[in-house]
């Protein structure tokens, strides 16, 4: 850290401790050449997850999206909401724990297919036919019939 008064590169903190908002830390330093003190406050840079979409295009990560598409799948299923939030929970724990920046949809809607196939066979078969896009009914056919081999 520079010395504000006398541009030395030597730097020593005094004191640390947390800021008044407990979401940064205020530094006490003293310059090692004018002898000068000054205080500086650090905080955590925090960039938002954004999501890439099918059209390359970019938007903040939303929480309510994949519940929006879970809920939409499970509905009129024995799906409780405490198992759609856990569920949710944990593709958000899996996304997060990626360490990017950037996550595609792609990746976010294999994840949800994913566990709803755990879930609930039929809220699967609804979120894949929303999700891959089915065409024509022999689409829809060849994914019932995956999950019938199994």
């Amino acid at each position: 850290m520079k010395c504000p008064y006398c541009n030395e590169d030597e730097t020593k903190v005094i004191d640390s401790r947390p800021a008044d908002d407990n979401c940064s830390i205020r530094r006490r330093r003293q310059c090692e050449k004018c002898g000068r003190r000054f205080t500086t406050y650090e905080k955590l840079e925090t960039m938002p997850l954004m999501v890439i979409k099918k059209d390359n295009s970019r938007e903040t990560y939303d929480r309510s999206k994949i519940e929006s598409g879970v809920i939409r799948s499970c509905h009129k299923r024995p799906v409780s909401t405490q198992q759609i939030d856990s569920m949710i929970d944990e593709i958000e724990n899996q996304i997060f724990n990626l360490e990017e920046r950037e996550v595609s949809t792609t990746m976010i809607g294999e994840m949800v297919m994913e566990r709803l196939k755990e879930l609930d066979e039929v809220a699967y078969v609804r979120f894949a036919s929303v999700y891959r896009e089915f065409k024509d009914v022999n689409t829809f056919m060849e994914e019932l019939g995956k999950l019938l081999k199994k």
